[in-house]
Order: structure tokens, then sequence, then C-alpha cells
């Protein structure tokens, strides 16, 4: 069936709000601009749908798995510019990637990047995140509790799209509840804000420092297979093969120049966003051309200035009950990659593999005094990564290996105990 252009844009604005909550709450954890994030989403899609000949039904949006990094560079006391030229090196690295599949396949991916290693490095992306979302939910902790509990309804009760935006419909809730009842709150932002406008852009390349390039970017390797995930749960939806045709060097390609111009304007770096792949499979719609319509709204929601001052009264509070169900969430995806490829834990090496991640991972990340070389901070979940798939590609695969022996603190069996089978 034909669908009318008028139907095509009410289809492309449920795009736009099923990527918005997330992709506004990435800058609003981060200091960074919620409108510059909107821009370079927008942007982002239709470059990327660009890149890949306008085949591949994707919408970007804002990538949570950089929050730790960014955090940890303006901790450092490193320039948004500075920030910014770190993304752009994550870019940078997409885009390498890119050329490399180009010539070797996208079968290298997995090779170099298989659960194993994925999932831990996913599970401590949510794990350091923790501290953050308690640290904002701590101002007003019945208001942290009655977002959280609006956006676990939503999610466990709504049906169709509206089970798919439990985050809006918690920050909605939350920002209502926090509107009447939290003291000091005040709407002046939003009442000397303008109607349209552009907003106020940071550029990345003002300020390179390498010490925030070495935090930042490596962080695009645990991100590249998330976009191979994506791509393959896009392409099963629509029942066509994307890594072929257009081809996963394209699809990277794109995802790192939408990348590299949120960079560059001073917005979080882009990532295909799975919830509007959710979209595609509940509407049985699947024209690009719709998701481009989509990527026009958010750029028209980033030239109004009210907006940005609207999402910047939104409690801290607020912002701590989302959070804690997004970081909690990202560590779960941690474990389900895990399970999903069903890691063998009885084998010695995939154990070593997954406590050398989690422990270089969490235990860097917790440290008073951080692991440097020379003047250059390294980020605890970027190393945790490349140990990953260092010990991954080095230890031995082939034999048939058993798991340490533990210690057992359980009751000694007798005779007159029942077996398993017994029982």
């Amino acid at each position: 069936m034909e669908l009318t252009i008028q139907k095509k844009v009410v289809l492309g604005l449920q795009h736009t709000i099923a990527m918005f909550g997330a992709t506004v709450l990435v800058p609003l954890l981060t200091g960074l601009n919620p409108s510059v994030a909107l821009l370079a989403a927008g942007i982002g899609t239709l470059l990327f749908h660009l890149v890949t000949k306008q085949m591949v039904p994707v919408f970007l949006g804002s990538s949570f798995a950089f929050i730790p990094a960014i955090l940890l560079a303006a901790e450092d006391g490193y320039s948004w510019e500075a920030i910014g030229a770190g993304i752009i090196g994550a870019a940078v690295l997409y885009v390498a990637m890119s050329i490399l599949v180009t010539f070797v396949g996208h079968a290298v991916i997995t090779r170099i990047f298989p659960p194993i290693v994925t999932g831990p490095v996913i599970i401590v992306i949510g794990i350091t995140l923790a501290p953050v979302a308690i640290g904002m939910a701590e101002g007003a902790w019945w208001l942290a509790i009655v977002t959280l509990i609006a956006a676990v309804i939503a999610a466990i009760f709504f049906r169709g799209l509206f089970q798919m935006l439990p985050i809006l419909t918690g920050a909605i809730v939350g920002f209502v509840a926090g509107a009447i009842f939290l003291e000091g709150f005040t709407w002046n932002l939003v009442s000397e804000a303008s109607w349209v406008g552009l907003p106020d852009f940071t550029w990345g390349l003002g300020d390179i420092q390498w010490g925030a390039i070495a935090i930042i970017a490596p962080i695009a390797f645990v991100t590249m297979i998330e976009h191979v995930g994506d791509i393959v749960a896009n392409g099963g939806v629509v029942n066509k093969n994307f890594l072929d045709e257009p081809g996963l060097n394209r699809t990277m390609l794109g995802d790192g120049i939408a990348t590299a111009v949120a960079g560059l304007i001073g917005g979080p770096p882009n990532t295909t966003y799975s919830e509007n792949t959710g979209v595609l499979a509940i509407t049985k719609v699947y024209d690009p051309f719709i998701i481009r319509i989509g990527a026009l709204f958010a750029i028209a929601l980033a030239l109004i200035p009210k907006l940005a001052a609207l999402l910047r009264t939104v409690p801290t509070p607020v912002l701590g009950g989302l959070s804690i169900i997004l970081f909690g969430m990202i560590a779960s995806v941690g474990l389900r990659t895990l399970v999903e490829a069903q890691v063998d834990f009885k084998k010695g090496r995939n154990m070593l593999v997954v406590g050398l991640i989690l422990v270089f991972g969490l235990g860097l990340s917790g440290l008073v005094n951080p692991l440097k070389i020379g003047d250059v901070q390294i980020s605890g979940l970027a190393l945790a990564a490349v140990i990953g798939v260092v010990a991954n590609l080095i230890l031995p695969a082939d034999r048939e290996e058993v798991a340490p022996a533990l210690p057992s603190y359980s009751k000694p069996k007798t005779e007159a105990e029942p077996t398993p089978d017994e029982r």
C-alpha cells in the first residue's frame, strides 16, 4: 500500500519521539548541549543514509557507551573543545575500521570483538556509571523513585509504541512532579529563551589534546560491535542482509562520519538506535525515507532554544531515576550478550578473559589516583577492552579446558543423601 506524504510525516515524527528521550539524556548527564545533540543526530542520520545508498532504515542518536569517558575527561579538566576532539578521534577509528572491512570482509569484526569480549565490557560500562545515577538521585530520592516507577510501569504494562518510550514517559512524569512539588524549581530559563535560534556550538578542533583523545577515542572499539548487532537486528526486521549490501564498511563509515560531525559541533558521539528498529517492527513500514523525515524533525527541534531551556530545567533527581534504569539495563545487555553467545565458563580461558576485563575495567575506574602514562590518563574501560581483545586472541581456544577448581563451602554429601537423579 502506497503511503501518503501526510502519513509518512506522522511516521517520521514517531521515529523522532522514539529516539528523543535517550538522545537528549546523554548530553544532560555529561554537560553537553541537548540541542546540539539533536542537531548532530539529525544531520548524522542524513549523512549515514547518504553513505549507505539510502538503503538502511536506521536512526542515529547519542551513544551511552561514551558517557564514562566524557565524564572522566571533564573531571580531569579537559575543555569541551578537547572532548570534541576526542570524539572526532573515535570517528577516525570508525573510518579506519571501515577501510579494513573493505579489504578483509566483515568477519574480522566478529573475530576481534566476539561476545566474550564485548559482553563484559558492556557490563563494565553499566556498573561504572552506577555511582553517577545514585549521586543524581540523592538530591530528592522521592522524585527519583517516582520517575523510576513511571518508567518501569511504561516498560512493563504499556503496549505498542508507548511500551518503547519508557524513558520519555518517566521523564514527563518526573518533570511534572518536580515542577509541582520540588522546592526551588524555576521556569526562568524557559521564559528567558527565544523561540527560534541556533544552539551554542563547541568546535571540536579548537583544542586538540592527546590526553582527552586517549580517554575517549578507544571507546569506539566497544561501540563497533554494538553497531554490528544493530545493523544485523535491523536487517532481520526488514528481511535484508545489510552486512553485504550496502556493506558493513559503508554502515561503519556512515556511523563514523556522523560521530565526526557530532564531535566537531560539540555533540555526543552518535550510534545506531535499536529503539527505532523496534518502531520498524511495530509499524511494519521500512521505508528509509520516513527515517529521514524523522531526522528533519530532530533538526527542527534543535533550532528551538525554548526546548533546550525546558530540557535543562529537568530536575537532577529525575535524571537520576532514569539513569538507574538505563545504566542497569546497559549492564544487563552485557550479561545477555554472554548468555546468548552461550559462553562456556567451564573453560579456564573464558573465565580469564572475562575476569581480566572486569577487574581492570572496574578496578581502574575506581582508583583515587588514576593510571597515567606520562601526563595522559588511561581510561579503565578502554584498557579493559584492549586487554580483553588481546587475551582472547592469544589464549588458545582449541583445548578442552576445565575451569580452575574453586573451594567448596557446601556440606559434604553423605551416602544417605539423595542424588540429583533420585530427587
